[in-house]
């Protein structure tokens, strides 16, 4: 039982520090170039996509000027 438990945490620890077992991106360095261009054109569309759902590419229509509201 001691042994299985000491595989296991073995195991365990040994994964976590091994990576990924399916590579994201190709070993070729021209391929995997073009895939990192398209992942970051797509993580900056979207960025640019939150902004219009939540309206923060609007104008601010704050005047950035203190202006006194009474007769001068």
């Amino acid at each position: 039982m001691r042994r299985l438990v000491t595989a296991a945490l073995l195991a365990m620890a040994l994964s976590s520090s091994v990576g990924c077992f399916l590579p994201i991106y190709d070993a070729d360095p021209a391929i995997r170039a073009r895939q990192l261009i398209y992942t970051s054109e797509d993580l900056r569309a979207l960025r640019d996509e939150w902004h219009r759902f939540w309206f923060l590419d609007q104008p601010d229509h704050m005047n950035p000027l203190r202006t006194h509201g009474g007769l001068l």
